[in-house]
């Protein structure tokens, strides 16, 4: 089945910008971004051209004797056949990581040809900014990142009927039951089956929780090839022992990522690039500990302090080891150890909607709170409960110390205002900063 993706607005957008430069479309592998170039070249344009530059050696022979547009088309135009028209003709460069002659032309693009509407992609993108940041076309590309598919997309294409109620929503007044029902239990099939698009395809075209897994393992064995064929040798080692010890960190009832659960004795300093790496790589996320709430946030960050998520729910409860079949009966896909799906879950959201810098507040062993979130001036407090009890002290030890404007618990329970504290059921997370910025901005 077609997921309809969000980012179609925003490409769209993009394309019809004045001020319009060459796009690069970031995102984890497997997130969809050569589906969503392809999708948006043939609905908003004449035609498009399509060019991959992994193991073209001939390719990036060519981009490295030229940065000249004009030549650049004309080459294009030899390799796929397809007249290439300015304005009418979408050229997208897929894994462009792999050819820094070809980031750098994007600049005499930018600069001599504005009139071409070029987008780029790569799974390591981030990573290859990063080792090529002095060669890299600064000021002169857009950027959007693309990332596994949301829980709202997930249930437009699920159940188009909660979808727009869903969508009807905008008050912070309770929800009728028989909806707040039934849409618990399409997050919890969303939490089952995660937001990576061929398994979400999968599922919904065949209704199978085993076709659905047997996709989703696919994908976290094709992660680490990304490993031994982008990374140092060196840091080849330390990226595997990161990557296959996250989910004994997120056990964890505190989830604060430590060094000596990976090897007895382990540094900091030996693992940092390793986590940076599968940072840049979009395959994980990286949450902050703050102790201090004050703007800007990111300047009273604990660096050596944090938690490391995976970028989607789906793959974490399957790195798990939780069967889906048994998971989908009862609660065990909100309890299980102590709700990081839920917590991995809201994440994603705030990520996608707020930015990657994420932080999370620690009052010394006392109290904790998921989720910090600066927002317009403000600082807000998250608390994240994965059932219907939202007893705890943390977020009330928060606001009697800060008193912060407003404060927002995400839980099972049907939507409740209290004045100053918003009680969001966890299927509305994609629509926080619409609440927020409606409410009181």
């Amino acid at each position: 089945m077609e997921i309809e993706r969000e980012i179609i607005n925003d490409l769209i957008a993009w394309k019809e910008s004045p001020y319009r430069k060459p796009l690069v479309l970031q995102g984890a592998r497997q997130v969809g971004k050569s589906w969503v170039m392809e999708k948006f070249g043939k609905t908003m344009f004449r035609n498009y051209v399509r060019v991959n530059f992994d193991g073209e050696a001939e390719l990036k022979a060519d981009f490295a004797r030229t940065k000249d547009p004009k030549r650049i088309i004309q080459l294009l135009f030899q390799l796929t056949g397809q007249e290439i028209r300015p304005q009418e003709t979408l050229i997208i460069l897929d894994e462009i990581q792999e050819c820094n002659d070809a980031l750098n032309t994007l600049k005499y693009f930018c600069e001599e040809a504005p009139e071409y509407a070029i987008v780029c992609a790569g799974s390591l993108l981030g990573v290859a900014m990063k080792r090529n940041g002095s060669s890299f076309p600064v000021g002169k590309v857009d950027f959007m990142t693309l990332y596994p598919i949301s829980f709202k997309e997930f249930l437009k294409s699920y159940n188009i009927k909660q979808y727009n109620w869903f969508s009807d929503i905008h008050s912070f007044e309770a929800i009728p039951e028989v909806v707040h029902t039934q849409l618990i239990e399409s997050y919890k099939m969303y939490l089952a089956c995660g937001g990576m698009p061929e398994a979400v395809s999968r599922y919904l075209d065949t209704k199978d929780w085993n076709q659905t897994e047997m996709v989703i393992r696919n994908i976290l064995k094709a992660y680490p090839l990304d490993f031994s064929k982008h990374i140092n040798n060196k840091d080849i080692p330390r990226v595997y022992q990161v990557w296959n010890n996250l989910q004994d960190q997120l056990a964890k009832s505190d989830r604060k990522f430590r060094y000596g659960l990976i090897q007895k004795n382990a540094r900091a300093r030996e693992y940092e690039s390793a986590i940076e790496w599968l940072c840049l790589s979009g395959l994980v996320h990286r949450v902050y500990n703050v102790q201090t709430p004050r703007l800007p946030v990111s300047a009273y960050k604990d660096s050596s302090a944090f938690k490391l998520y995976l970028t989607d729910v789906g793959l974490l409860r399957s790195r798990f080891g939780l069967d889906i079949q048994v998971a989908m009966k009862g609660d065990t896909l909100f309890t299980e150890f102590k709700g990081i799906l839920t917590e991995n879950y809201v994440l994603q959201s705030l990520v996608r909607q707020f930015g990657n810098e994420q932080f999370y507040w620690t009052s010394g062993n006392q109290a904790e709170i998921e989720f910090l979130l600066p927002f317009n001036r403000l600082i807000i407090p998250i608390e994240v409960k994965s059932g219907i009890s939202v007893k705890a002290k943390s977020l009330s030890e928060y606001r009697k110390k800060y008193t912060p404007k407003v404060s927002v618990r995400f839980s099972l329970k049907n939507r409740q205002n209290e004045g100053d504290l918003l009680n969001i059921p966890l299927y509305m997370v994609d629509s926080l900063k619409t609440l927020l910025s409606s409410r009181y901005f």
